[in-house]
């Protein structure tokens, strides 16, 4: 079985979010209107109180020319990196599945 990679240091997907606006000249009011959404959407997003779902990376990738894919991979990984930090997996679940397995 191969070891998961657990990067370091994981960024909200919104930090991402606000510099490809900055890259763009885009202001969150400018943004908000090309996908569709209230400027608060944008601005939850961009400061962590709101995810990306599904349907708002699709709007996302649409308006940037990149895949929706990478928007989810983005706040995946934020959420996991954010909740192995704060929690740490139960060791007895691990013990019972070798026990499992043998």
């Amino acid at each position: 079985m191969s070891q998961e990679r657990i990067p370091a240091e994981a960024f909200p997907p919104g930090e991402y979010l606000s510099d490809e606006l900055k890259a763009r000249r885009w202001t969150q009011s400018q943004f908000a209107r090309i996908i569709g959404r209230p400027v608060q959407v944008v601005n939850d997003i961009i400061h962590g109180r709101k995810r990306i779902t599904e349907e708002t990376a699709l709007e996302i990738s649409a308006a940037f020319g990149t895949s929706a894919q990478l928007w989810i991979n983005l706040e995946t990984s934020y959420r996991l990196w954010k909740l192995r930090k704060a929690k740490k997996p139960d060791p007895a679940i691990t013990r019972r599945a070798k026990q499992a397995a043998a």
